[in-house]
């Protein structure tokens, strides 16, 4: 575990402001198969935040090309996305000036230049400020993407690093009435979460000021846990199991999940936390809080008992699923900060961060308070 590692210091979130209900959606798109309904109706969801294509003449909704949904992914995703900066460095106690890194995670489109230049152009963030864009590594990319963050703020003590998972899942789908389609478009929610990171300066001018905030009374708890350790559990041989690649009967890109996901993300999951806590001197049993991915309801499940949680455990987990479904990199900020807000997490407690996805990958993150 690394010497003075970075704190969190700020969470901040943001939804779209047109949120449906599974029953909603499958009036609005007129789904009269009974085993689909089944699939939106039986997911542990109860709503998600959407942006749903167009209405046309005949009640019916049109179906987008990839270009518009393009346009969508650009749109919402930078208006979602300045909206959780600007709530995590308010939460940091921080401002844009403070701004030292930003990196943007992405997987439900592609654009170059990436959302880290366009936000820094959008909300004025310094020019000199370094980046890094994660684009297509899918649901376990905040976790890639935190592990880079945080190097960066190890490397710059007292200056802010700004992770922001961008994620406009409604701008990545097919509808074909077939149940491939149909389990991803039952499951995935728009969202945006960013997450505040500092290495506190072990030795700074007598002078100098914070680059965030400590509060009013000064206090360094003010920050957030510490990260310790990152690792990674890639499942080579499940590596077609999810996927977002091109369709060519639809012409777009589509995504896929194979029916086994949770099984095989569930079987590999006490050996990922095995190796997170290899040369730690912790045990599972000294892990106090769990912050785990709201991939979905098998997988949540299969999660659990391969690890012998409690339903406590993951509560945050699945109370995101139920109000956002999976919002893809960002879902796991979306617990942390309700395990935040709970404020239960006591001085010298551990916690390990655990995100899923393609590859097949799980990837965990050690943090203690």
């Amino acid at each position: 575990m690394m010497e003075n590692p970075p704190q969190i210091a700020g969470i901040g979130t943001a939804v779209p402001m047109t949120s449906y209900t599974q029953q909603e959606m499958i009036d609005e798109f007129g789904i009269t198969d009974p085993r689909i309904q089944s699939v939106f109706l039986n997911g542990a969801i109860e709503r998600r935040g959407l942006s749903l294509p167009p209405m046309l003449a005949d009640g019916t909704r049109a179906e987008e090309t990839q270009g518009e949904l393009l346009q969508k992914h650009t749109r919402n995703g930078l208006a979602m996305g300045r909206e959780a900066i600007e709530a995590c460095l308010k939460d940091a106690g921080a401002t844009l000036a403070d701004v030292r890194y930003l990196c943007c995670v992405t997987t439900t489109g592609l654009l170059t230049p990436g959302f880290s230049a366009l936000l820094i152009k959008e909300l004025g963030i310094d020019v000199h400020c370094s980046r890094l864009d994660v684009v297509g590594m899918g649901c376990n990319a905040g976790l890639n993407a935190l592990t880079a963050v945080a190097g960066w703020a190890h490397a710059h003590p007292g200056e802010l690093a700004l992770m922001v998972c961008v994620e406009a899942c409604s701008a990545a789908y097919v509808f074909d009435g077939t149940m491939r389609s149909s389990v991803v478009n039952s499951l995935f929610g728009d969202g945006s979460a960013a997450l505040a990171v500092i290495a506190p300066d072990a030795a700074p001018a007598p002078d100098a000021a914070p680059a965030v905030d400590p509060g009013p009374a000064g206090e360094a708890a003010a920050l957030g846990p510490s990260l310790l350790k990152f690792s990674s559990c890639i499942i080579p041989d499940a590596v077609g199991a999810m996927r977002y690649d091109w369709d060519d009967s639809h012409g777009k890109f589509s995504f896929y999940l194979d029916p086994e996901v949770p099984y095989v993300v569930g079987a590999h999951a006490e050996i990922a936390l095995g190796n997170l806590l290899k040369g730690t001197g912790l045990r599972q049993s000294d892990i106090s809080h769990w912050v785990i991915h709201s991939g979905g309801k098998k997988v949540i499940d299969s999660v659990r008992a391969n690890l012998g949680l409690s339903r406590h455990d993951v509560r945050h987990t699945t109370g995101v699923l139920r109000d956002h479904g999976n919002m893809s990199s960002g879902s796991f900020l979306f617990s942390y900060e309700r395990l935040r807000a709970e404020g239960v997490a006591a001085p010298g407690e551990y916690g390990v961060f655990m995100t899923m996805g393609p590859g097949s990958t799980i990837e965990m993150a050690l943090v203690s308070w």
